[in-house]
């Protein structure tokens, strides 16, 4: 009892020292639990703008999602917020303007000289709202595309589904690009490998890749017919030659102490490639391919309007020729959604082949 009056006594301030003591203690305390809860924020700023540094898992997805969802912000602002652009007046009642029609868009700078005239001549006065250019729909028109794409039957009789025009052009897309790298792999390898080969080929690749792919439509059309041919044609040769280049610098950067090491044993030239190059580039070959792949997609459109119109391309032309944008943005995002899709699918795979590649990470 005599001791708990005392130290109770003590921290009342008969003992100053301890007293003090003890009022310092709870106070750093304090100030470490403050500085505890906001050490997470200011470490992850200081790791988001550190040069060359490996973000956590949790800052990524972050990053990640904020780079859709900014776009989609912008979008969302532009179409439902009236005072920010919508140069456009969609009229609900034309009054005494003859060719004003319900349902039609008009530039604001029109509706407003038409409305002054009437107002000047004490007519009925037309009416409407801000609205935007046709070609911008709302975000909700277009999730609304979405759906319909894929659940509404076409308009015309023999006209394609969007998912049958969308496995239509990834059957271009998938059958292009491996002849392409079937083709481009091997070539890029031994260029990269052997000087005398790559002074033989490159000067010639690198005049041809200067070449825009599309300019050969007509003459692919006249040997490989108006079908499936000349699209799978213009893929390929936007892709083989750059693939050609690319992978040769992609050799050129392996270790040359790993050509001197596998020499010294007697490896000879077929099992150099084999079991020294194509092993130490895999990984960086891998992502080069990663790259490639996504540049065959944009040639996609431009492939498929060559001879027949069909896939996906022809899907958007007869969209975009009744104006109805919104399918037209609905087929370009799905485009995008495959790409990124297959790219995430690929990175994934990577990782898993190629764990010691840090590069994979990203």
């Amino acid at each position: 009892m005599n001791t708990t009056r005392a130290t109770r006594a003590d921290l009342d301030g008969s003992n100053p020292g301890e007293a003090g003591a003890v009022r310092n203690s709870r106070a750093t305390r304090k100030e470490t639990t403050m500085t505890t809860q906001t050490r997470p924020l200011r470490s992850r700023r200081t790791e988001w703008f550190a040069v060359r540094r490996e973000l956590s898992a949790r800052s990524r997805w972050t990053l990640g999602i904020g780079s859709f969802m900014l776009p989609v912000l912008v979008w969302c602002v532009l179409s439902y917020v009236p005072f920010v652009w919508h140069p456009q007046m969609l009229i609900d009642s034309p009054g005494s303007v003859d060719y004003f029609q319900p349902g039609m868009r008009i530039d604001k700078a029109t509706f407003n000289d038409e409305l002054a005239t009437a107002r000047a001549k004490h007519a009925a006065l037309p009416t409407g709202v801000p609205a935007n250019p046709v070609y911008l729909p709302a975000p909700h028109e277009v999730l609304r595309a979405f759906y319909t794409a894929f659940t509404t039957p076409p308009a015309s009789r023999d006209g394609p589904w969007l998912h049958e025009s969308l496995w239509h052009s990834i059957q271009v897309i998938f059958w292009g690009f491996v002849i392409s790298s079937a083709l481009g792999v091997p070539l890029g390898i031994v260029c990269g490998t052997y000087s005398a080969l790559a002074r033989l080929q490159e000067p010639f690749i690198e005049f041809f890749r200067y070449l825009p792919a599309p300019a050969f439509g007509a003459l692919m059309v006249a040997i490989l017919g108006i079908y499936d041919g000349p699209k799978i044609a213009i893929i390929v040769i936007g892709t083989f030659f750059q693939q050609v280049l690319i992978v040769a610098n992609t050799t050129r950067k392996l270790d040359y102490a790993l050509f001197e090491a596998a020499m010294t044993l007697g490896t000879k030239k077929l099992k150099l490639l084999t079991h020294v190059v194509v092993p130490g580039i895999l990984p960086d070959l891998y992502r080069d391919q990663r790259i490639l792949l996504g540049w065959a997609w944009t040639y996609l459109i431009v492939a498929e309007l060559v001879g027949t119109s069909s896939g996906i391309t022809w899907y958007i032309t007869q969209q975009a020729r009744y104006e109805h944008f919104d399918n037209v943005y609905a087929a370009i995002m799905m485009i995008g959604i495959i790409g990124l899709g297959t790219d995430l699918v690929l990175a994934f795979i990577g990782r898993k082949l190629f764990p010691w590649d840090r590069t994979l990470k990203a």
